[in-house]
């Protein structure tokens, strides 16, 4: 049974590319990303592309074709109408499924919607949201490589470059508002200001609401870069929204609007993750594990000389603990009262977050694809609370809520009492998430941050 079916008809190579990584669970751009990501996934896949003479540009499709037949664990059935085509394997094809019985656990969301006639006018916002999202991939590469384009760098008054930056997104199947939702958070503020409000209307539907969007290249205010690790303050920090770059400067905004906030430090590390306490100390982890703080407590001090010796892999905190997840799935839990440690994961535990409260419930996610909940002193729970077959990249907690971001570029909003979740799919990879509000996620990905909302009548579901 193959993994991925991916019909070629009209698709541009970006088209393509992006309908693949959502079938194999991976975030890719480009053909380079898709590479680098399924090597990195080394996992056997079958995948099967009919039609490749049929596609919108053959001859880049098929050096694509030729660069992932060159990953030993992928294997390719290629050609036109079941037959098999350059760059394919010699496996006869004809009892091959179709792309809408091909047997994957989940086709719809990767489906190309429904086709329409004519050709689908670029700068007009309603149009490319209910159009065939191959045709318009193809049709914005096109207008890409046209150096007599009118409407400039930006592109069809910015929509050009919002859909390149989120097309792995928005080529899913979905309405036309969910579509405007995605492609409103991908807007640069040198878009025409004509199209903001256009696509607010047009994602009444959807079922979250953008606060406000910051993207590579805006100045008003500006966007604060990519973005390694987010957190939203407690305590002396409870007005700031604090954003860790990849250069390890961290910045610190206001959560409502995303303006800078007074405070910006320079860490001569990068930063993975971390953490601000209520009495002002903030407490970061590097890349190789390491802690590091700007103030000091006792607390710290017995975690940092810790992970001198046990790096971890995950940190968040509370006024009371600082918890810790490290490369063998264990979870360390640090407090005033000593350590509680627990296995949680097979293999690495990749990121944790601190629900405070009569006692701290700790969330962790791991390489596993498994998210678990904890309170220290007991064992974690028998069953998680959300599994999926990729691994978490970050967690945040508000209350009875808990944000989650998977590796296939999947953000969750779910209740840790049940398992409904609401979904949002940014387009980027997603690096991190923060929670500055009730059913209020921030993220933070190498394009762009963004605030959304879920809307008051929204009711949580498990679509992905």
């Amino acid at each position: 049974m193959p993994d991925a079916v991916v019909p070629l008809t009209g698709q541009s190579v970006r088209g393509a590319v992006w309908t693949l990584a959502n079938r194999l669970g991976v975030v890719a751009r480009t053909p380079g990303e898709l590479v680098g990501a399924l090597t990195a996934l080394a996992r056997p896949s079958v995948v099967v592309l009919p039609d490749l003479d049929a596609a919108h540009d053959p001859a880049a499709i098929t050096e694509l074709v030729h660069a992932l037949r060159d990953l030993g664990h992928i294997r390719l059935v290629t050609g036109s109408d079941g037959g098999t085509g350059d760059g394919g394997t010699e496996d006869a094809a004809p009892d091959d499924p179709g792309p809408d019985d091909a047997g994957l656990d989940d086709p719809g969301p990767d489906d190309a919607g429904p086709d329409v006639d004519g050709p689908v006018d670029l700068a007009d916002p309603g149009a490319v949201c209910a159009a065939d999202p191959s045709r318009v991939t193809a049709a914005y590469e096109h207008a890409a490589n046209d150096p007599g384009d009118p409407d400039g760098p930006s592109g069809h008054g910015g929509l050009r470059t919002a859909w390149f930056r989120a097309g792995q997104s928005l080529i899913r199947d979905q309405s036309a508002a969910e579509r405007a939702l995605v492609l409103l958070t991908a807007l640069g503020d040198d878009a025409d200001p004509r199209l903001r409000p256009a696509l607010n209307t047009l994602a009444t539907d959807a079922p979250w609401q953008v606060d406000w969007t910051r993207v590579r290249g805006d100045v008003t205010p500006p966007w604060p870069g990519p973005v390694a690790a987010l957190a939203q303050g407690t305590g002396r920090w409870s007005d700031h929204l604090l954003v860790a770059d990849q250069r390890g400067t961290i910045r610190s905004l206001r959560p409502a609007d995303a303006t800078p906030a007074p405070g910006t430090a320079v860490m001569p590390v990068r930063v993975t993750a971390l953490a601000p306490l209520p009495d002002g100390t903030l407490v970061m982890l590097d890349e190789r594990g390491r802690l590091h703080t700007h103030g000091d407590t006792a607390l710290t001090e017995a975690v940092a000389a810790t992970l001198r010796k046990h790096p971890g892999t995950a940190l968040a905190a509370t006024n009371r603990l600082v918890l810790v997840g490290d490369r063998h799935g264990s979870l360390h839990a640090f407090g005033y009262d000593g350590v509680h440690q627990a296995a949680a994961h097979r293999g690495r535990v990749t990121a944790v977050a601190v629900v405070d409260g009569p006692a701290p419930l700790v969330c962790s996610g791991g390489l596993d694809g498994t998210v678990r909940l904890w309170t220290p002193g007991g064992p974690p729970r028998n069953a998680p609370l959300a599994e999926r077959d990729c691994p978490v990249t970050a967690l945040a907690g508000r209350g009875p809520e808990l944000a989650v971001a998977w590796a296939d570029g999947l953000v969750e909003l779910r209740r840790l009492d049940t398992d409904e979740a609401l979904p949002f799919r940014p387009g980027p990879p997603v690096r991190a998430v923060a929670m500055p509000g009730d059913r209020s996620v921030v993220i933070g990905t190498d394009e762009t941050l963004i605030r959304l909302t879920a809307r008051p009548t929204t009711t949580p579901r498990s679509r992905r």
